[in-house]
């Protein structure tokens, strides 16, 4: 279980969110809403360890994740708003890059797998500059099929999506949920997840 305990975020002299406390229990999704500047996505990155509270804590299973180290980054899959692709490598090694990253290598057939999952079939071997948006998206979002992580951190992840893609990823979050995993996720987009445990936080209001 995930707990945010009494934390608070400042970004220069602006107070963005203070004394803020919930829960992401297992099989759970915590949709996070909030206008521009609401502090949403250093939420994420505060939770995910990129990022420092100004007070609080952030813990997993009762222990303060900032002692836990590589063993609480094992836990978590954070994918942000930024697509966060090379553009001079192909979608295929842009996520065979992310697992070595994250310290496993990836056999072809759960990589082309993947890839065809997330709606690449043809295009895999393509630098991602000639990929539109989307597909971009897709192949940042192809980590949710390639990495094992109970938590998963998702900053707006159905940007630049089409509807296909959207009902795509929401079902990937689905089947998360259903194996007892966690969801935290931001989204200016209504979330429904039929089976999925949603609740909602609003931040600045």
């Amino acid at each position: 279980m995930l707990t945010v305990s009494h934390l608070a975020c400042t970004r220069g002299e602006r107070r963005l969110f203070s004394a803020l406390d919930f829960e992401v229990d297992r099989g759970e999704c915590v949709h996070v809403q909030g206008e521009n500047g609401s502090g949403k996505t250093s939420l994420l990155r505060i939770v995910s360890g990129l990022a420092h509270a100004a007070e609080g804590q952030v813990l997993w299973n009762g222990e303060d994740t900032r002692k836990l180290g590589e063993a609480w980054h094992a836990e978590l899959l954070f994918i942000g708003h930024h697509h966060a692709v090379k553009e001079e490598l192909t979608a295929r090694e842009n996520v065979m890059l992310a697992a070595l990253l994250d310290g496993h290598a990836l056999p072809d057939v759960t990589l082309q797998s993947a890839l065809s999952r997330m709606g690449l079939r043809g295009r895999e071997d393509l630098p991602v500059r000639y990929l539109s948006q989307g597909q971009k998206r897709r192949v940042a979002l192809t980590r949710l099929l390639t990495r094992r992580a109970r938590l998963w951190l998702l900053d707006e992840p159905f940007t630049a999506l089409d509807t296909a893609a959207v009902e795509l990823v929401g079902g990937l979050i689905t089947e998360h949920l259903a194996g007892r995993g966690s969801v935290l996720l931001t989204s200016h987009q209504p979330l429904s997840l039929p089976g999925g445990h949603v609740r909602t936080l609003r931040l600045g209001g």
